[in-house]
């Protein structure tokens, strides 16, 4: 008896020990404990906060998920263009989101609408601002064809409210996507209650305007420091808290809230094309079985599924004067463009990644793809910046009166930055000096094949007319330089380069584009074939859509199957 009491004993014993230990071991992982010092985190009585619920990234509007991953880069199939810019290599792509369709019409006069109301172009202050926003319209005319239907309504009437915009540069698209991290990210801190309601509609101005970095870095001067709009009724917000003597704490949302999305921007060339081939549809375990010459599986443009037998399977230019198929057994549904999602997706859900509109991705366009150098994230065409800073270490935010105008090579005006914004300047010495990793703020050119990125340009380079990295290029690739200039009177001056030994348009302006369009031939289809264009120009078959960075896990599925 007195042996069973002995054994029964220490199995309590054990059970105590074991209770008192997951306790303690529970205690210490504490979400709200730290793991460095076991203080407390989020204390009414103050010290550290942090947002320790965060679970994952919200997709933001419009966007669709793309796990990253491995995948060969460029030409799998014949180069019978003999271009020679797209050898294929290895790469690897963090994961991202992307826009589900192409930037359409009715979001773009969306973009168009804010501007007018915040920035009237009937103020001659801001009316530059508003033209060097607008779509050219223009580019749907040729000298042997009539097309003003849709220079007068492609862009504006409902009827091709659904259809990609063109007419875009890359600097508009580029300007459009900042535009809408703003708008995306005011409306979430309205939302969640650190923004006044509406304000974005009713107290919105040229001198009180919402901008994403102003907000991070100085949120006193958002909304021209309008404190009603910026730190409105808190009961609503979900991570203000209250110190010891009853101090609000935590009044502005910051990065560590999580409610801050990354920046849309465009795609780089690498994204874009790994998007676009969609090769989760091919993979067998951690192979990829096969080739994919289209964003859809097969060898052929032609829709195999019974009921759609024979139709296309995205909109481009079927043969010489054939752009549709005949009347009343139209091939692909369209002669131009067509309203996005008009065509099945690829394997990710993104629509329109062939066919349709070319699309403007983020890099400097260069024959060469370095992977020797880097093959992860590849992307060329980094200006490093930094926050302009005030004498007394704030920072300088743009006022109306600050506006800086641009003059591009085609004459346009548009505003380099606007109210509202961080002033940024270029990186310095103070962040380059003993760094690795890079030397100065402009890497457009790093390793490009010119004679600045040899290791004896310094001895050769006595005899060039200008050693800056855009004159060293357009010498290499002989591309021409046309300038624009102004008299005494503030008129414009266009002169032309009329030089007869021109070879290349290969300049620090080039930039990317992907992808074919309602314009090209079946090659172009291909989302390997590169092709480059004046990053201030337009045309009316190159349109664009959007990419966000994801921040966080590689995927969204917690346990990640193998099979």
């Amino acid at each position: 008896m007195n042996m069973k009491k002995v054994v029964a004993f220490k199995v309590l014993l054990v059970l105590a020990l074991t209770a008192t230990i997951t306790s303690c071991k529970k205690s210490s992982s504490s979400k709200n404990t730290s793991r460095a010092t076991g203080w407390q985190i989020n204390s009414r009585e103050g010290g550290f906060q942090y947002n320790t619920d965060f679970k994952e990234q919200e997709t933001a509007p419009g966007l669709v998920f793309i796990e990253g991953g491995t995948f060969t880069k460029g030409r799998v199939q014949d180069d019978v263009m003999h271009d020679w810019n797209n050898t294929p290599n290895q790469q690897h792509v963090q994961s991202f989101y992307m826009d589900e369709t192409e930037v359409t019409n009715a979001m773009y006069m969306e973009y168009l609408d804010w501007i007018k109301r915040v920035y009237p172009p009937s103020d001659e202050n801001f009316r530059a601002i508003y033209h060097g926003a607008l779509p050219d319209t223009l580019v749907w005319r040729n000298r042997l064809g009539y097309n003003e239907v849709m220079t007068d309504n492609y862009l504006r009437h409902p009827a091709y409210g659904e259809y990609p915009v063109v007419g875009v540069s890359w600097i508009q698209a580029v300007e459009f996507a900042n535009w809408r991290t703003d708008r995306v990210n005011e409306y979430t801190l309205e939302r969640e209650g650190y923004l006044k309601r509406d304000a974005k509609v009713t107290d919105v101005g040229a001198d009180a305007t919402f901008n994403t970095d102003t907000y991070i870095n100085a949120p006193t001067l958002t909304y021209g420091g309008n404190e009603e709009v910026i730190n409105p009724d808190s009961r609503n917000k979900r991570f203000v808290r209250t110190d010891a003597d009853g101090n609000e704490t935590n009044i502005y949302a910051t990065r560590e809230t999580g409610l801050i999305t990354p920046k849309y921007r465009l795609p780089t060339e690498t994204e874009w094309e790994y998007a676009a081939l969609g090769l989760s549809e091919i993979r067998s375990y951690n192979l990829y079985r096969g080739r994919k010459k289209y964003p859809w599986e097969g060898q052929y443009t032609r829709n195999g599924k019974r009921k759609y037998r024979g139709d296309h399977l995205a909109n481009f230019k079927q043969g010489k004067g054939d752009y549709g198929g005949i009347a009343g057994w139209s091939d692909d549904g369209a002669d131009i463009t067509n309203a996005v999602k008009s065509y099945e997706p690829n394997d990710y859900g993104l629509y329109d990644m062939a066919g349709n509109v070319a699309e403007w991705v983020a890099d400097v366009y260069r024959p060469i793809v370095d992977d020797e150098f880097n093959d992860f994230n590849y992307y060329r065409g980094n200006v490093y910046t930094k926050n302009a800073l005030n004498d007394d270490g704030t920072v300088k935010v743009v006022t109306p009166e600050d506006i800086v105008y641009d003059t591009l090579s085609n004459g346009k005006i548009i505003a380099r930055n606007l109210p509202g914004e961080i002033l940024q300047v270029p990186v310095d010495e103070n962040e380059t000096y003993l760094r690795t990793n890079f030397d100065k703020s402009n890497q457009v050119n790093y390793r490009d094949g010119d004679k600045r990125s040899s290791r004896y340009f310094e001895s050769f380079n006595d005899d060039e007319e200008g050693t800056n990295a855009d004159a060293l290029t357009r010498k290499m690739y002989n591309s021409p330089k046309n300038v624009v200039t102004r008299d005494s009177l503030g008129n414009l001056i266009r002169q032309y380069d009329k030089s007869n030994n021109r070879t290349s348009l290969i300049n620090d302006e080039a930039r990317v584009y992907k992808g074919g369009s309602w314009k090209d031939r079946e090659y172009w289809l291909d989302p390997a074939q590169r092709r480059y264009y004046p990053q201030d120009m337009a045309t009316d078959y190159i349109g664009f859509r959007c990419a966000m960075s994801r921040v966080g896990s590689k995927s969204q599925q917690k346990f990640k199957t193998k099979n």
